[in-house]
């Protein structure tokens, strides 16, 4: 009978971003059981909010994370503007979609850089950074900003977007279109990538309903949710976009998902652009009070549904705010998905629901249950992540995706 160690991933580790314990119980190379402890990083913001004005609250949810900082802030628009029956320009609602979808691109290329790098493919990760950055040049363009782009305010948006600038957009637009072509190409032919991400992490349907999944966390496993589609919100009702579904809840079908998801990015941008071009109108209805009540906001957010509750007591702040993030209910997934998978799959699949951190960085070693020796550090499960590919491209003759050179005008 193998002894039983606990590997620690966490609360401090290379391969979270934010302050997160999973410890992994292994026997031999297999996970046996995950303990999974969140927490670390409470920081107030309901609370904070209660002390800020309802402008000033916007630009607090924007810092709740950097990589989704236009979907806390839509979410809790949306909700100011329920409570109070705000009405929104028709304009600013395209112009909320539009840099919604843009920053959707940006995180999955993100998390498909990451991806490749958790796997060994370093080719992957610079490729998928370096036509992010395109995406980053696009919303650059339009709100002045990279990320926290400070655009969403309750009645409509701060900045329109000049239709002078629209057909620079669409061309850079068109420009991604090969690139996720060649990422859709390396990640659904490349026969390793199938090795290391197939059958691994699975999260059924049954279960991803049990846990509450969201976004492409729930979607990989055939759960057909998307608020984009089943709570009408923003420009959402006037544009046409299908959720992207796949059925088998692996690593593998959580990447599809994604690489699938920035095609419809791009549609319905297109779209918004197109809209925004044909004609003019106001961005902002110019709210003075929010009167006395209560409302909810919701957004699809590129890990899922984030939600947010206002309540108002007719003053200029809010007296009440509560936010839930996609990741609160798509971590708990990785109870059923490591369960049975290796030390060296472990990492892939505790980052293929793309959880949501607030980068920190720091480093955990794994220690031995019942001698307290050191096992293994950061580098280490690193290591062994990146050995397994290399022991599959030994053993069956594969090879990792040939990237070609890709030339742009």
């Amino acid at each position: 009978m193998n002894k039983r160690t606990i590997v620690p991933i966490g609360p401090y580790h290379a391969l979270q971003e934010e302050p997160e314990f999973f410890k992994l119980h292994v026997e031999g190379e297999k996970v046996v059981h995950l303990d999974i402890e969140l927490g670390y990083n409470h920081r107030g913001i309901e609370k904070l909010s209660e002390s800020k004005t309802f402008e000033e609250t916007i630009f607090l949810v924007e810092r709740i994370c950097g990589i989704c900082s236009t979907s806390h802030p839509l979410a809790c628009v949306q909700a100011v503007e329920d409570a109070g029956e705000i009405p929104v320009p028709e304009r600013a609602l395209f112009i909320r979609s539009a840099v919604g979808e843009l920053e959707r691109i940006h995180s999955h290329l993100l998390w498909l850089g990451l991806a490749g790098h958790f796997i060994g493919f370093n080719t992957i990760w610079m490729w998928a950074w370096r036509f992010r950055e395109d995406v980053l040049n696009i919303l650059e363009l339009i709100t002045g900003n990279r990320n926290h782009y400070g655009m969403m305010k309750p009645g409509g948006v701060r900045r329109d977007i000049n239709k002078t600038d629209i057909p620079a957009i669409s061309k850079l637009l068109d420009s991604l279109q090969d690139p996720i072509k060649l990422f859709r190409d390396a990640v659904v032919q490349d026969p390793l990538i199938h090795a290391r991400t197939k059958g691994i992490g699975i999260l059924t349907r049954e279960k991803a309903q049990d846990y509450g999944a969201l976004g492409p966390t729930a979607r990989a496993s055939g759960y057909d949710i998307d608020v984009r589609r089943d709570h009408p919100h923003a420009a959402y009702p006037m544009l046409d976009f299908d959720v992207i579904t796949c059925e088998k809840g692996d690593v593998f079908d959580k990447a599809v998902v994604r690489i699938l998801e920035m095609f419809e990015s791009i549609r319905i941008i297109q779209q918004c652009l197109t809209q925004l071009e044909k004609s003019g109108g106001p961005v902002d209805s110019n709210p003075k009070t929010v009167p006395a009540g209560e409302g909810i906001g919701f957004y699809e957010a590129p890990r899922g549904e984030v939600f947010h509750y206002v309540r108002s007591d007719g003053s200029n702040r809010p007296i009440r705010h509560k936010v839930r993030a996609p990741s609160f209910m798509n971590v708990p997934t990785n109870r059923e998905t490591v369960l049975g998978a290796t030390v060296a799959d472990a990492t892939i699949i505790l980052a293929a629901v793309d959880p949501c951190y607030c980068c920190t960085e720091r480093m955990a070693v794994a220690v031995g249950h019942h001698d307290g020796e050191r096992l293994l550090n950061a580098r280490d499960l690193m290591r062994l992540s990146c050995e397994k590919t290399d022991r599959l491209m030994a053993e069956t003759g594969l090879r990792g995706p040939s990237l070609p050179d890709f030339q742009r005008e």
